[in-house]
């Protein structure tokens, strides 16, 4: 009887999980969406992008399983990146209230390392996005393309960006 419990639990847990997954990746198809076609409509991003990864199997030559793996480190790459970028939007935007000229060598250098992944990955979504990053000094507008950023590494691979977020939580609530 036991041993059915633990199956039972397991099962439970998997299909909490599944649920937690959908749920993500449903609303970040949502707020996609709406920054592609309000805030963000003029990158030109349409709400219904699609990657493939048969393009980059192609140029780069290597086999659609270590595309697959190196599209699923992509995400988890720029899933933890965006604590560093709110960290680096939060000191920016402590220097701009207080008079302070604004330094973006940081936030930029994130931007650049993250750009030249996305790139070499022909995800054309994040290669917008991250561009925009790096060229752009308006704190808002970077905010919004920071948040489309992640919805868009979520919508690319929910269970990856679903596992990073969980690891993130869990190394958060021991420190």
């Amino acid at each position: 009887m036991l041993n059915k419990f633990q199956f039972f639990q397991t099962n439970k847990q998997q299909t909490q999980t599944q649920n937690s997954i959908e749920l993500l990746k449903n609303d970040a198809r949502e707020i996609c969406n709406s920054l592609m076609q309000n805030k963000l409509s003029h990158l030109g991003i349409g709400s219904n992008y699609t990657y493939d990864t048969t393009e980059a199997i192609n140029e780069l030559g290597l086999d659609r399983e270590l595309v697959e793996q190196l599209v699923d480190d992509y995400v988890a790459q720029v899933i933890k990146a965006i604590t560093q970028f709110d960290e680096y939007l939060d000191k920016l935007q402590e220097s701009k209230d207080n008079a302070i000229e604004l330094d973006y060598t940081l936030f930029r250098e994130l931007a650049h390392k993250n750009l030249g992944v996305a790139r070499n990955l022909r995800i054309r979504d994040a290669e917008k996005l991250l561009y925009e990053l790096m060229k752009e000094d308006n704190l808002e507008y970077l905010l919004t393309c920071l948040e489309a950023l992640k919805v868009c590494a979520i919508k690319l691979r929910p269970r990856c960006a679903y596992d990073t977020l969980k690891l993130i939580e869990v190394k958060n609530s021991l420190t």
